[in-house]
């Protein structure tokens, strides 16, 4: 008898987390696995960050913090978000979480109520409408494919709002597809959100220092719609501080100040140790950021050409983030030994038990037919994981 409450039962567990379980499992039985599944940083937390939270730890940092953090690292966000990205808010617009992913689920349950409707670009990162599921609300996806590089267009957002829209939730630049939003694009999408006042635009920018073309944009840069938007953001990527779990929204007051009620009866304030990480990692030099960003850069370049040069495999060339997510349901259908390919999933597990690298199937970032690979890794792995890959892929007739 299940027992388990309906809310739960809606769920889907994480692919990505699914994935990476699998490839440990193998991997603690002898074999030699290269994980492309999971999105984290492969760099160590710069070391003046670890200092800052060593410090923290003797000045005795080791109680509970207020519910939205710190003043101290509020006020650094908002340093943030004036100098690189030209927004004024104030320490009261902020608050932090438990990682962005935490800030994420804050925003969708203060403003979703039972039936209401939130527009999600597919490809979409796993956890998005499985959130919206957990505040009662409707998911509904716009499936943007490679051919558009997988951005939505504004005349397929204007089709999908209806009375019911409450929200959308955009990501740029994207997990899983690296694709990235252009101010032009994003003035698109903006000219057509002016038109629904009811309308939220929650905007996931974890990887903004993660990008291949210069400046990050943000949707909040728009007055028609600013006043609507809440920005997600973190430490987690930019500064290699995964684990670190510190995220934040930032947005209007009133917005805030509801996540704040939200979040005092549900985990309080995040992780005092952390969050005086989190201010040196904002306050402190830049210059790993840049470093990082440039291996990404490279790495990402490097992965590109050796997947296009794959039988089979539709690539894009993508702007930010660190994930290919190449098209293959060429290989739909096709077999090695007993074994069928059904769809990407299949795919997945074949290219992890046969091939031993470990990717993530599309059909739980809605876009079945798809892999994604994460570049978070070594150029020695990257080198051999696509000749693995492309060994495998070649037994499939």
């Amino acid at each position: 008898m299940n027992q388990l409450s309906e809310r739960l039962n809606r769920l889907s567990p994480s692919a990505t987390l699914a994935m990476s379980q699998k490839s440990n499992e193998l991997k603690a039985q002898g074999v030699d696995v290269i994980n492309m599944s999971v999105g984290e940083p492969d760099f160590n937390t710069p070391d003046h960050i670890k200092e800052a939270a060593k410090k923290a730890i003797d000045d005795n940092f080791s109680t509970y913090s207020p519910v939205p953090g710190y003043p101290a690292l509020r006020n650094a966000i908002v340093a943030k978000l004036k100098n690189e990205n030209g927004l004024d808010y104030t320490a009261a617009q902020i608050s932090c979480a438990n990682g962005a992913k935490q800030s994420v689920c804050n925003a969708i349950m203060v403003l979703v109520n039972e039936g209401d409707e939130v527009i999600v670009p597919a490809p979409y990162w796993v956890s998005y409408p499985e959130m919206v599921k957990m505040a009662d609300g409707t998911p509904v996806i716009i499936s943007a494919g490679i051919e558009q590089d997988f951005k939505i267009t504004p005349a397929q957002l204007e089709a999908a709002i209806t009375p019911k829209t409450k929200a959308l939730i955009l990501c740029s630049p994207s997990n899983p597809t690296g694709s990235v939003y252009s101010k032009e694009e994003l003035a698109g999408l903006a000219e057509v959100l002016a038109k629904h006042p009811q309308v939220f635009i929650i905007a996931d920018e974890i990887y903004e220092h993660i990008n291949y073309i210069g400046r990050h944009e943000s949707i909040a840069q728009f007055d028609e719609v600013r006043d609507r938007v809440i920005i997600v953001n973190g430490v987690s990527k930019a500064y290699a501080m995964t684990g670190w779990r510190i995220g934040f929204v930032a947005g209007p007051e009133w917005i805030v100040k509801a996540i704040n009620k939200l979040q005092g009866q549900y985990t309080s304030g995040p992780c005092s140790v952390s969050q005086k990480a989190a201010e040196a990692a904002y306050t402190g030099t830049q210059a790993p950021v840049e470093e990082m960003r440039q291996a990404f850069e490279r790495r990402k370049n490097l992965i590109v050409e050796l997947a296009k040069s794959i039988p089979g495999f539709e690539v894009n060339n993508p702007q930010g983030a660190f994930y290919l997510f190449p098209k293959c349901d060429s290989f739909f259908g096709k077999s090695a030994g007993e074994r069928i390919i059904k769809d990407a999933d299949d795919l997945a597990m074949y290219l992890l038990e046969v091939g031993h690298v470990a990717c993530v199937g599309g059909t739980s970032f809605g876009a079945p037919e798809c892999i994604r690979m994460s570049y978070a890794t070594s150029d020695e792995n990257i080198i051999e994981a696509m000749r693995r890959i492309k060994e495998a892929l070649a037994e499939l007739k």
